[in-house]
């Protein structure tokens, strides 16, 4: 849990009527968005690389969901670029859209605007070409690690630069955090740990389940009533082997995929996004703080200790 999560914990009376069982009653609608295309992957092999993504389109068109994948051009020059560039090709190829997420995937808190802007522009050139040889046109934004800027100001100048170059910021309203048990995962695949993996799937499986449910919980505080969703994933192989359940807990929970565009258009979405501090933070506490009203902090669950230690182990970012 964040700093701000606790804070807001501590100082803000929980109010009453809003589980997660009323929450999810109904059925809402809910987009999928995956970040870091071509993949976020510790196993630097470009057939795991076609692998995963293959796999996570098929589970995606075999369930009818549409997706946004966000690419980081970096990435591209990372393993074979042409196969990369195919990977991205795949994704609109199976109907898919895509969006930017700089090139580097850096915080503009420590770039600044006009760096990160730059970076920006820069993360852009290989994926608006694809779309445009298919008549399509590049449009969506989103911030790596979810920071937006600080102070105002650079929040502000980036909004700016965003909107004059026809990008949408696509906000998150569902973050299980998949990429904490993503990356033990891969050092499982890795190593052929069977058993780990399977433990790593089943943890964060029924995360994802408990966390969509608090979202939903947490929408109802904010507004009285379900909002179209936006999720945050990554390209893993953790995704890819998971496709299938993530399916069917959508479908459990009673939540119909449709594109980002059309979950955008729900009013919840012009909602002011008043925070430019320094942590990235999803659009339900933005909106927190908008509306002055309290989320529903005490039946909030953090990811399982044993995923952050054994995050820990393969990785040393926090």
């Amino acid at each position: 849990m964040t700093m701000l999560r606790l804070i807001l914990l501590g100082l803000i009376a929980i109010p009453l009527g809003c589980s997660p069982v009323a929450a999810r009653s109904k059925h809402a609608k809910i987009a999928l968005t995956f970040d870091d295309l071509p993949a976020l992957t510790m196993a630097k092999e470009q057939p795991y690389v076609n692998g995963l993504n293959a796999d996570i389109l098929e589970g995606l068109r075999k369930h009818r969901i549409p997706a946004t994948g966000f690419v980081n051009e970096s990435k591209l020059n990372e393993l074979d670029r042409p196969q990369q560039i195919a990977v991205l090709e795949h994704w609109l190829d199976a109907g898919m859209d895509l969006g930017n997420h700089t090139f580097s995937h850096e915080s503009p808190n420590r770039l600044g605007a006009a760096a990160y802007i730059a970076d920006i522009a820069r993360g852009e050139p290989v994926t608006r070409g694809l779309l445009e040889e298919r008549h399509r046109r590049i449009g969506w934004f989103r911030h790596p690690y979810l920071e937006t800027g600080t102070p105002e100001a650079v929040k502000h100048e980036i909004n700016a630069w965003l909107t004059a170059h026809g990008y949408r910021i696509a906000p998150v309203t569902i973050d299980a955090d998949d990429w904490e048990f993503a990356e033990p995962y891969d050092a499982a695949t890795i190593a052929r740990d069977e058993a780990t993996r399977a433990r790593i799937r089943h943890l964060y499986l029924a995360h994802t389940a408990t966390t969509i449910r608090w979202y939903r919980s947490a929408a109802h505080a904010l507004f009285g009533r379900d909002i179209a969703y936006v999720m945050l994933l990554h390209a893993t192989r953790l995704n890819a082997d998971s496709i299938d359940d993530l399916a069917a807990i959508l479908q459990r929970e009673h939540l119909r995929p449709v594109t980002l565009a059309q979950a955008m258009k729900d009013p919840a979405y012009r909602t002011p996004d008043p925070y430019a501090g320094k942590e990235g933070i999803e659009w339900i506490e933005r909106w927190s703080m908008a509306l002055h009203k309290p989320l529903p902090w005490s039946s909030f669950t953090d990811v399982p200790k044993e995923i952050e230690a054994a995050y820990d182990r393969v990785d040393h970012d926090r």
